[in-house]
């Protein structure tokens, strides 16, 4: 029996030695494992025969037996290593970076230069003490015309190119229907500036876009003149564009403001001597502006005996295009990537 015994663990070792020889990967190492040392593997159903030995053979069988585990377990952990390296070799090579590529750098984004503008104007304002509003663009026709003494049939309508919803609904031609519903909600003294999209049923080209920007500001409160108004636009003239950077009002007609006036700057390329920007006049209009107009304020419910006002409307785009020296206004609105990257 002892004979046999021997024979059978021998005859083990041997045959396991020949097969973890040919494993290579950590997964037939774990099968040898098993098949050999396992619960139900090769050396523990040799062991089983242990029990019809002798008192004196069962000793020596077991020592046999552990060395020839322990040898087992041996070569099962070289092999193991041996493949686990093999194996993240092979992982390494399939996974390695070529760092001698150059790296991928994130495009840094920049606010439009039309935002840069209306940041850039509110601040003036902001910094003379008026304050932000806004309104919908979709706008009632009250709001945008009649209270503004344009009334149906008012020729200045047909100027406009209104993009209407119905007859009383209408895509806002300006921004003046928020100062409108301000002097409606708040009584003087009033001071606002109000940015926004505005919409006119204009043919694209160099000069005109359906949808475009404008800031209109406003002022009401006891004793408001029309030297405040200059003084106003001189300051936020000097700030945009430059200290030396002079004004001037010439007369025109709006029917929401009495008197009226066209607001110029003097030439940001030459200074006013003339040049191909201001084509050869040294100013470039860049506002209207002129005394609310006393219907006005009557129609919002503030006593023109008592309170005077003043409002100006500035055009981003054309604001934008002569700081930037850009001749296309469609280039605002394309969102072309080489053009805007420019303004960072």
């Amino acid at each position: 029996m002892k004979v046999d015994l021997n024979q059978d663990l021998m005859q083990l070792q041997e045959e396991f030695l020949q097969a973890i020889d040919l494993a290579v990967s950590t997964q037939q190492v774990e099968e040898l494992r098993i098949r050999y040392l396992g619960k139900k593997g090769k050396l523990t159903a040799i062991l089983r025969g242990m029990g019809a030995l002798s008192a004196d053979e069962r000793p020596l069988a077991g020592r046999l037996a552990n060395q020839v585990r322990a040898d087992l377990e041996t070569q099962l952990t070289t092999a193991r290593l041996r493949a686990e390296k093999k194996e993240s070799a092979a992982r390494l090579a399939s996974e390695k970076l070529d760092i001698t590529l150059p790296g991928r750098s994130t495009p840094v984004g920049c606010r439009h230069p039309l935002t840069q503008i209306i940041d850039e104007i509110c601040d003036v304002f902001i910094g003379l003490g008026y304050s932000i509003a806004e309104g919908p663009e979709i706008e009632l026709d009250k709001y945008n015309f009649e209270l503004l003494r344009l009334p149906p049939g008012h020729p200045a309508r047909d100027t406009q190119d209104t993009f209407y919803v119905s007859d009383a609904i209408l895509l806002r031609t300006q921004t003046s229907p928020v100062q409108i519903r301000v002097m409606q909600q708040n009584q003087p003294p009033i001071k606002i500036v109000c940015p926004g999209k505005v919409y006119r049923s204009d043919t694209p080209d160099a000069t005109h876009s359906p949808i475009f920007h404008q800031i209109e500001g406003l002022v009401v409160d006891q004793g408001v003149t029309m030297g405040d108004l200059v003084g106003s636009l001189q300051l936020f003239a000097r700030k945009l564009f430059g200290e030396q950077t002079e004004i001037r009002l010439r007369p025109h007609h709006f029917p929401f403001t009495e008197p009226s006036c066209e607001v110029d700057i003097s030439c940001w390329t030459c200074g006013g001597s003339g040049c191909r920007t201001c084509k050869n006049e040294g100013w470039i209009e860049v506002l209207g502006a002129g005394m609310v107009h006393p219907e006005v304020l009557t129609n919002c419910g503030i006593d023109p005996d008592v309170y005077s006002g003043f409002a100006f409307g500035i055009g981003v785009e054309r604001t934008a295009m002569g700081r930037f020296g850009i001749d296309d206004i469609r280039n605002f609105f394309e969102n072309d990537v080489r053009f805007l990257g420019q303004f960072r």
